[in-house]
């Protein structure tokens, strides 16, 4: 079974990502679309086993295996957490649906750390920039603006919301590069420093709900050894 083969027919959750989720979509914006699929458990009978991740078929996609998409969740990563939480979703068959009604399990404290960590090698690449051409790359600065203040958000609510909401005008003006740097910076610091005050007083759970997770999986992986290399019914 090819890689194209896996996503095409054993996807049990996809979603539009970028611009589009996040509420900052122009006209010239792609479409780029996250998903996961459910590997027939045959394949890891196999000296081969199935990739843990897929590019394609189509292009802007990309696409997980469960059990890695699982683990990635569970550490907190950002960009699979904001697919668990994209207001477009493409696709969700029983699995997925269950899957998705499980995302607050994998939320805990740990977001603060992997969000702030992420933002910090995003903020090292925007300053090595300006270092050298005198400007950063301004979508770059906006996008890691508005994870910034998703992280803050999350940490002060517990939930996490991707839509920009009433920050979009300013954010797309970061975009077109008409916000000086020095302005861009000093928000950036702002939602950084209100990110950690917020971690303190944080609704979160110190970890993940670990052991739902692995009874999804668990019974996700039984349902697909019932029937072979064929698309499973779930139970």
């Amino acid at each position: 079974m090819t890689p194209d083969e896996l996503v095409r027919e054993h996807t049990i959750y996809s979603c539009v990502m970028g611009s589009r989720a996040f509420g900052l979509a122009t006209e010239d914006s792609d479409t780029d679309v996250r998903g996961v699929y459910l590997a027939p458990t045959p394949l890891f009978w196999n000296f081969d086993k199935p990739p843990a991740h897929v590019e394609g078929p189509r292009e802007e996609q990309f696409s997980w295996e469960l059990e890695r998409f699982c683990e990635l969740a569970l550490r907190n990563n950002p960009n699979v957490l904001e697919c668990l939480h994209s207001p477009v979703v493409e696709h969700a068959d029983d699995r997925g649906r269950e899957l998705l009604s499980l995302r607050g399990a994998f939320l805990s404290r740990r977001a603060h750390q992997t969000f702030v960590r992420y933002a910090g090698g995003q903020r090292r690449k925007l300053d090595a920039d300006v270092r050298q051409y005198g400007r950063p790359r301004w979508k770059h600065a906006m996008h890691l603006l508005r994870l910034l203040t998703s992280c803050r958000d999350l940490l002060r609510t517990g939930e996490l919301r991707l839509d920009v909401g009433a920050e979009r005008d300013g954010l797309l003006a970061v975009k077109r590069g008409e916000v000086p740097w020095p302005e861009v910076e000093s928000w950036m610091n702002r939602l950084q420093e209100e990110a950690d005050r917020a971690h303190d007083r944080t609704p979160l759970p110190d970890a993940p709900d670990e052991a739902r997770i692995q009874v999804f999986q668990f019974r996700a992986r039984r349902a697909a050894a019932r029937r072979g290399l064929k698309p499973v019914p779930y139970d």
